[in-house]
This record gives structure tokens, sequence and C-alpha cells, in this order.
């Protein structure tokens, strides 16, 4: 698979064919394989330093009391590592869900031949090698991911998403009073807008969604392994939070924020390019509509030119 040494941390209580997938892979290679096995995840943690993985591989089943524990333990222990887990067949729909708690990439016991651990490896040393190139074009006011950097995760989001049959929502917000706001209370209350925004977004997403500053007053949100109502729902929690800070923002001006939406699924022959250009061009056509009208419109759209 590589001309240098993989560093793969691996946590099973009965090794058996993961362990032989991954030999069977660097059999025969130029390059080497660092395999560490742990047979729980106490011995996995306490293994993290000393291993400095580049992939973890992680048994589902090596939960403590139910069965994401596990997951967000390790996730949370080495945020930076690619994390794959494996399942039992009947264990499938949990293994798809362990997506949205950290792991990026799952396999299924009985299918784990040394092509298909192979395909998982190189998805997750690229998405991190991408994510390391992505964190490089942030946005020095919010934090946030710039436009190209949004491009870059989105489209690899995408193609993953096309190949599991997933879909995709992407929500866009503009500040429509930013300019307002400089003019009347000066710089500093535009950067406060702009943080409180940041904030707000981040603060409503999961660790797997990706937000980014796309321009002076605009926003995105890219919602992945979603469905349509959860546009709603990312919307109230938006809404109240802003309704919060505003309440409390006197003597500042309240910040007014357009929303626009838009849904992708893996029949959708646009790029992510095209799907952003979409949702963006709905919020520059509709200053002052409702956002269920704006959203509406957005994932109808969507699904017709699907």
């Amino acid at each position: 698979m590589s001309e240098k040494t993989l560093r793969i941390l691996l946590a099973e209580g009965h090794p058996s064919e993961v362990v032989e997938a991954v030999r069977a892979l660097f059999a025969g290679a130029d390059g080497g394989l660092q395999l560490t096995v742990a047979s729980t995840i106490a011995t996995l943690l306490s293994s993290l330093k000393v291993a400095d993985p580049e992939v973890i591989l992680l048994d589902l089943s090596l939960y403590i009391s139910e069965p994401f524990d596990a997951v967000r333990m390790v996730h949370r222990a080495a945020p930076g590592v690619p994390l794959i887990v494996f399942a039992d067949p009947a264990d499938k729909q949990r293994a798809a869900q362990s997506l949205t708690e950290g792991a990026i990439d799952y396999l299924l016991k009985g299918f784990m031949d040394p092509r298909t651990v192979d395909r998982a490896l190189r998805s997750a040393l690229e998405r991190n090698t991408m994510e390391g190139l992505a964190d490089l074009l942030r946005d020095p006011v919010t934090g946030l991911y710039t436009r190209e950097g949004f491009l870059t995760l989105g489209a690899r989001e995408q193609a993953e998403a096309r190949r599991r049959g997933g879909a995709l929502v992407l929500l866009c917000a503009r500040i429509d009073n930013l300019q307002m706001l400089r003019d009347v209370f000066g710089p500093g209350a535009a950067d406060r807008a702009l943080g409180e925004v940041a904030k707000t977004l981040n603060g409503c997403c999961r660790r797997t969604d990706v937000v980014a500053r796309l321009g002076e007053e605009q926003f995105a949100v890219l919602l992945v392994d979603a469905i349509a109502p959860t546009v709603s729902v990312l919307r109230q929690r938006v809404e109240k939070h802003l309704a919060i800070y505003n309440e409390a923002s006197s003597p500042w001006a309240p910040i007014e924020l357009q929303l626009s939406a838009g849904l992708w699924a893996a029949q959708d022959n646009r790029s992510f390019a095209e799907f952003l250009d979409a949702v963006e061009t709905e919020l520059r056509r509709s200053p002052g509509a409702s956002p269920e009208l704006v959203e509406a419109r957005s994932v109808a759209g969507s699904e017709t030119r699907s």
C-alpha cells in the first residue's frame, strides 16, 4: 500500500480477520507495517502515545455501557487521527451512526478482505491530509474555514456521500446589516457580529459538520449524512441563539440574518461548487423572504435538478 511504514492501532476483542486482512495487505510490500493490537478500550487509550498511530481501527463491540461510548472516548483522546470502526453485519446501522460520533468510515465483519481494508485506509489517510490542508485556509477573524477550504472539504464529503448513497444539506447565512453595524457603531461592532454568528453556527452543529465564512458577511454550514428535516432543527437553534444575543446586545443593533438551504442526494450530478452556487444564488434572490420559503424552494430545486 505504501512505501513508508504505516502505524496502525487496532482494538478488537478477538483478533482474527481484521489483523489477517491488514497483514495480508502489507505482505511482500516495499513499505512496512507497524501494527499495535489492543484487546480493550483502556489498553488502546494507554497505547496512543507510544504507538503514535496514523489510523485507528476499532471494534464497535468493545463498548462500556452503550455502543458509541468507545467511539466517543477514542475520538476525544485522538481527534486528529482517522478512526475506522468495524462491526457485525447485524450492527450495520450502529456502525453507520458512528460516523456522527467521530468515526470517518466503517467496515463489516465477514467482508474485510485486503482490498476493502486497503480502500478504507487510503480514504482515511487522504481525508486526513485534505483536512490538514484545509486547516491552513482559516478566516483570521472567525477561525472558520474560508471559501477555498470549504470547497476542498465539501468536495471530499460529496464524494463520500455519493459512494455511500448518502445526502448532504447545505445552509447558507448572510448578515444583512453588517455594513450598517460597521458604519453606525464602528468596526468593533461588526467584528462582534461576525464572531457571534460564527459561534452560533459552530455551537448548533455536530463536530462532523463543516462551518465556513464564505465572504465578508456570508457563512455556510455543510451537514454531513443529513436529511432535509435537519435544516428546520438547525434553523430553530440558530434563531433561538441569535434572539438571545439580540436581546442582550444593547446598545448595539440586533443582527439581521438571512438563510437559504439546499439538499444534495447521491443521484444529483452537480459538483459541490455548483451545489453551493445554487444555494448562494437563492440567498441573493430572496432578500427579506422568510427562511421557510427560501428553504422549500432551494430543496425542491435540488431535487428536481437531480
